[in-house]
Formats: structure tokens, sequence, C-alpha cells
């Protein structure tokens, strides 16, 4: 039986939001967003894209408090279609996919890439832009600053592009229902 989180009735419950990822790029993303956005955002990382499914979603969120407003979400590349599929088969959750990698989604941040471009590629030019220094799993300080102040212009150039197509991300979706949320928090 799942277990219910309580609710005052003068108290608006948020969405707990449980993003279940692939690497450690998108866990240091998520977990950056999570300081940022002040949420609840509880990340469940490092899940091979063969091996997520419902089953394994509403296996690991037993016995956790859970509400109704609460929302999945997918946070994986797109560079490999046998996994896309599996991963849009996926109904309950919100799919959070970037072609070839998350990488394309910071790259944005910078600039507005249009034409097909490979992960290194992605990360060849994150570390021209960003002081010589990018690794796959770390957010440093100079690109956590870039990822802050250029959020609505990479929101903006991913709206764009051809979703699942290289180069594109829907990131945008998730960092648009993170403001909503908070927006709705400011407004109590």
């Amino acid at each position: 039986m799942k277990s219910r989180r309580q609710v005052s009735k003068r108290k608006k419950i948020n969405p707990h939001f449980w993003v279940f990822c692939e690497g450690e790029t998108e866990e240091a993303y998520i977990r950056f967003l999570r300081s940022e956005y002040r949420l609840p955002l509880e990340i469940i990382p490092k899940i091979a894209g063969c091996d997520i499914s419902s089953r394994y979603i509403i296996s690991y969120k037993k016995g956790k408090p859970t509400h109704k407003k609460d929302k999945d979400f997918l946070v994986y590349d797109a560079d490999v279609p046998e996994v896309l599929d599996k991963l849009k088969k996926i109904a309950s959750t919100i799919l959070v996919a970037s072609n070839p990698a998350i990488e394309i989604w910071f790259l944005l941040h910078f600039k507005n890439q249009t034409a097909y471009i490979t992960a290194d590629e992605c990360i060849r030019q994150l570390k021209n832009r960003n002081k010589n220094y990018y690794k796959k799993g770390i957010l440093n300080v100079s690109l956590v600053s870039k990822l802050k102040e250029r959020r609505a212009e990479a929101c903006k150039r991913s709206k764009e592009l051809d979703l699942y197509n290289n180069p594109s991300t829907n990131m945008h979706i998730f960092i648009e229902e993170l403001e909503k949320v908070k927006n709705e928090q400011q407004n109590l």
C-alpha cells in the first residue's frame, strides 16, 4: 500500500519531483537545480536505459510518501534509438531527452547549435567556452554561473530544435515546471 504525505487543510502542498537519470552529469545538474530552486527533487541516478521501466519506478517509490501532485521525470540521452523507444513507452513519466548528450543543453547556454554534433564535440566546445575546463559529472563555478545567467536563452534555443533528432533537448520542460512551482510558492 502506498504511503501518502499528510496534507494540512490550509497548507498547499508542492509536488515532489522524482528524477530518474542515467549518468553522473545528469545527476550533478539535477543536484544543482535542486539547490537553485529549493524544491523537493529526489534524484535516482545511474539507471541504465535498458533497466528502467514502469515496474522499476513503482517498486522504487513503494513505501515512500507520495502525493497525487508528484511528477516523475526521466533524464536520459536520446542517442540510442532502442533505449529511447523504451523510455517513450513509460507513460507515467515525463521524458527529458538530450541528443547526443546532456552537454547539448549546456552548450545551448553559450550558442545556438542547430547542426549535427557528436557528444565529444559538445564536450570540446564546452571546454573552449568554459576557460578550458569541463569534465563529465562535475559542474565547476564558472559553468554554474553561465547555467544560471543564460538559462532563459537555452530554453528558447532548445524549443526551436526538433526533439529526439541531433541536436535536441527538451530540458526546458523540466526547467519550466520548476519555475512554475517556484512562482506558485512565492505567490502564496
